[in-house]
């Protein structure tokens, strides 16, 4: 309901019609501002999942009515006693010039709660806010004593007791934060109520704690089922010893939270909700592992546990367990082997440290960041070697990183100042009853004679302008503002779709343009964001020209998502949800939930049902109906509440009113889809659509994108180019050449290859077949290197053997291509005469020389392989480096006869 708060909804939208609502949420708090998940498991009322049970007024009832609902739902529906409720109020803040919301207090006094039950508590426990700027205001919430006897609780309120908790939460929205962190007036009052159906089962259930209800105990059940270890008996603190009653709270509660996530289509992953997810199945896996000491699996086999309890009210849960199961297992084995591989890396970290140093914060955020490795682990394992971790060091790392992934301070804030409505200034376009913007001139396009796009011209007045949060009778020259006109015809970024792009012009002064940046729409006004040529005033006159190119570009990449949408779920099944979609003039994008990477055949079979329809030209039905009567139709996606009513329809190739008759199945067997998008009006000038990319964001759901008619054309020549290219090195690699330096050229050609493939636009089903035979070829060349180099490393070594018979030192210049041919005659000589050692130089026409040694095991530790290729190197004014046992480098010509010289007599004094 943010938009209702904020004004943004549409005018004509269901959720601007809302006055009264009541509803139920499925919540989770783990992240961000209102954040539970560290206080998880600790005690046994707070959720990282939980319902919560709402009612909302949107300018209508206040605080009176609120509180009085409240009251008598509690104590005469429920019947819970009057004496073990507490009532709370905010009891001002002078720092924000805010007096104590005695309103509300005196409500409570005339509903007869006691004046000793009626408390004051200050900004932190009751003044609520959404986020660090927008809609808040002073709260008032309800405790349960679940003690009572008739003692007095107050002392107990808003202290953390698990005996007296807060189950009802009711916020009276009077105030709007502002960036400058200044509080204003909202121009109408909403109250936002939230109560958690966990806590009230267990007040009505008559428990102490909300893991003992109905809720949880089927799943703490299975739990002592799947580890066997002992029972669930509701301990906290040091009264729970080894923490194993934290555990089972903390898994009871993830695995619900998991559960409901991963059907809603957010699956661990890494950023932004996902990421969140991740830490929570990673908690619960360490918990089962580390605690209960359970086999790996035992969180999945939660999952019928979870559905059982909650599956009635949402029946989804029941249609995706086998997916959650799998999803949840995968991540498990995942995190198990990133655990593993953690405590190598703190193992080895740890030994090459110098003693009394801190251990290195790098590492730790690289462990964190890359592997996932929750901090208090790392924080803990270091702990147990009495090592410690700079914590300042690393909060600054995670401060730079955030910073990094916000692109800075404030990022974004500035870049649509001018064209979102402040919900003050919304208030007072409406208090002056300025008319939402009339934008059906966005529709006004049609056919000509010869095919082309004709779009009709717009002539407006402008209403008002906005800038600096505020709005204007008049911008200045050079000055950046928002427009708002009585009529346009230029399309809002909305349903997933750009903006339009283009200039206007005043009547009667052809010669100044107004470039239109981009254009919003914002509670029904639409505003074109404008740099003022010269001055532009309230009551103007002007012609709008929106870039004809960049729309007519948008409509068919729009019309194209929708085309391929029917076109995935005709060849991927009905179950292919759409997750996301984003339209340009460039690309189009989609996102779709999948079981697994789309084959080559599947990418095939899609572009082909697209281009099918492309050929016959059908025609783009498009019609404006109640939102009763679209709500009827079958296969329909779910009808949003802040879509405009009426809604637009668009069907390909079926009008809307066969469409719209009972029972008729047509939107099965074609695209049918809300939306508010412009679009072509015949399939056929499309021309052509094909997939350049698909991969997966996360498991479970995939992105396509795709490109249209002349880009998927020139998409398809680069393929065939580079297909050409790819049979050409096919078959000269079956020519198979016995000179190393060509096979080493074919080579570097298949690596050349496979990058270009990745980063130019063909289409994917091709890049799939390609980059297939691509990894063949680099096997195959990889592996034909490597024998040519050990058959003429055995050439070279058999020749060798027979100049220096039986010697224990070899010593001698060897013609090879590569260090890697010098390497292996040196370890064919060594292998063949084992008591030998060996140091092999190659000069290069290039003017280096290459050295390669190795040293019998017999001589060891006197006679070190790496010492001797140092002194050998460094003689030729080079370096080298290895083990004692085998080692390489490098230097120049010019030293060479010094050099063997110097290698005969380090291995006479070794010898």
């Amino acid at each position: 309901f943010k938009p209702v708060f904020l004004g943004t909804a549409h005018p004509r939208s269901e959720l601007a019609q809302h006055r009264r609502v009541v509803n139920s949420q499925k919540c989770v708090r783990a992240g961000g501002k209102h954040n539970d998940l560290e206080d998880v498991g600790r005690d046994t009322y707070h959720h990282t999942f939980f319902e919560m049970l709402g009612n909302w007024s949107f300018g209508d009832y206040f605080k009176e009515e609120a509180c009085s609902m409240a009251w008598e739902l509690l104590t005469e529906v429920y019947e819970i006693p009057r004496d073990r409720l507490y009532v709370t109020y905010f009891g001002g803040d002078s720092s924000l010039g805010l007096s104590a919301d005695e309103e509300c207090r005196d409500v409570w006094l005339r509903l007869g709660v006691p004046a000793s039950h009626v408390l004051p508590f200050p900004l932190k426990d009751n003044f609520w806010e959404m986020g660090d700027t927008g809609p808040c205001g002073p709260c008032t919430e309800i405790h349960y004593d679940h003690v009572g006897g008739g003692r007095n609780a107050a002392a107990l309120v808003n202290q953390g007791s698990p005996d007296v908790v807060e189950i009802w939460n009711l916020v009276f929205m009077q105030y709007s934060r502002e960036v400058e962190g200044n509080l204003l007036p909202l121009p109408q009052h909403h109250v936002d109520t939230g109560m958690g159906l966990e806590r009230l089962v267990t007040v009505l259930q008559h428990k102490r704690s909300n893991y003992d209800t109905d809720l949880f105990t089927p799943i703490l059940d299975a739990i002592h089922k799947g580890c066997g270890g002992p029972r669930y008996q509701g301990l906290v603190g040091d009264a729970d010893v080894g923490r194993v009653n934290m555990a089972y709270r903390v898994v009871a509660d993830h695995v619900r939270t998991l559960c409901v996530c991963i059907t809603d289509g957010i699956y661990p992953g890494l950023s932004g909700a996902e990421l969140v997810l991740r830490r929570i199945l990673r908690r619960a896996v360490r918990f089962c592992s580390e605690v209960l000491h359970a086999p790996p699996g035992l969180l999945a086999s939660l999952v019928p546990t979870v559905v059982e309890v909650l599956g009635d009210a949402y029946p989804e849960l029941t249609k995706n367990a086998d997916q959650i199961m799998d999803i949840v297992n995968e991540n498990e084995a995942a995190f198990l082997s990133s655990l593993e591989r953690g405590r190598r890396i703190i193992e080895r970290t740890v030994q090459q440290m110098e003693p009394f140093t801190n251990f290195p914060t790098e590492v730790a955020w690289s462990l964190y960041g890359n592997l996932g490795f929750p901090l208090d682990l790392i924080d803990l394992m270091l702990e147990e070697k009495g090592i410690s971790l700079d914590s300042a060091a690393f909060n600054e790392l995670a401060l730079e990183d955030a910073k990094r992934k916000a692109g800075g301070p404030q990022a974004g804030h500035l870049e649509d100042s001018n064209t979102r409505l402040d919900v003050h200034s919304l208030a007072q376009l409406r208090s002056n009853n300025v008319p939402a913007t009339d934008d059906s001139p966005k529709y006004a396009y049609t056919l000509g004679q010869h095919g082309q796009y004709e779009f009709s011209p717009c002539q407006a007045t402008v209403l008002m302008l906005y800038r600096d949060q505020s709005l204007q009778k008049e911008a200045g020259a050079g000055q950046r503002c928002g427009v708002i006109l009585d009529r346009t015809n230029f399309y809002a970024e909305q349903g997933g779709q750009a903006s339009d792009q283009g200039y206007m012009i005043r009547l009667g002064q052809q010669d100044i343009l107004f470039p239109v940046e981009s254009v919003r729409l914002c509670g029904g006004y639409v505003i074109h964001e404008v740099t003022a040529v010269e001055t532009l005033r309230a009551g103007d006159q002007v012609q709008l020209f929106v870039d004809e190119a960049q729309r007519l570009a948008c409509m068919t990449n729009h019309t194209a998502t929708h085309l391929l949408n029917f076109a995935l779920r005709h060849v991927l099944g009905d179950n292919t949800e759409q997750r996301g979609s984003h339209v340009t003039a460039e690309q189009l994008r989609f996102d779709f939930d999948t079981k697994g990477p789309v084959t080559v055949e599947q990418l095939q079979q899609v572009e082909q049902v697209v281009q099918d329809v492309i050929k016959r030209n059908e025609v783009v039905h498009m019609a404006e109906v109640p939102l009763t009567l679209a709500r009827r139709v079958q296969g329909l996606r779910a009808v949003d509440e802040g879509y405009p009513d009426p809604v637009r329809i668009v069907s390909l190739g079926v009008p809307v009113e066969s469409v719209l008759t009972r029972d008729s199945e047509a939107a099965m067997q074609t695209s049918v889809e809300l939306c508010c998008g412009t679009h072509l009006l015949q399939t056929g000038a499309m021309e052509d659509l094909t997939i350049i990319n698909e991969r997966q964001l996360v498991k479970g759901i995939s992105r396509v994108i795709a490109v249209t008619g002349g880009q998927a054309r020139k998409a398809r020549e680069v393929g065939q180019c580079l297909a050409m290219e790819v049979d050409s090195l096919s078959l000269r690699m079956k020519q198979r050449s016995t000179s190393i330096p060509e096979m080493q050229k074919l080579s570097k050609e298949v690596g050349q290859l496979t990058k270009v493939l990745a980063s130019t636009a063909v289409p994917q089903w091709q890049r799939k077949e390609l980059q297939t035979i691509l990894k063949a070829l680099q096997r195959t060349a990889n592996t034909a290197i490597k024998k040519l180099e050990m058959q003429q490393a055995a050439e070279k070594a058999q020749s060798l053997l027979a100049k220096h018979c039986n010697q224990p030192v070899i010593i001698d210049t060897v013609p090879a291509d590569s260090l890697s041919i010098l390497m292996k005659v040196v370890n064919q000589l060594c292998d063949k005469s084992p008591g030998t050692s060996v140091l092999l130089l190659s000069p290069q026409v290039s003017g280096e020389v290459l050295c390669a040694c190795q040293v019998s095991k017999n001589c060891l530790p006197v006679f070190s392989a790496a010492d001797w290729a140092v002194a050998v190197c460094t003689q030729m004014e080079g370096k080298a480096g290895g083990s004692p046992i085998v080692a390489k480098g490098s230097g120049n010509t010019k030293g060479m006869q010094g050099a063997l010289t110097t290698a005969l007599e380090f291995a006479q004094s070794k010898l």
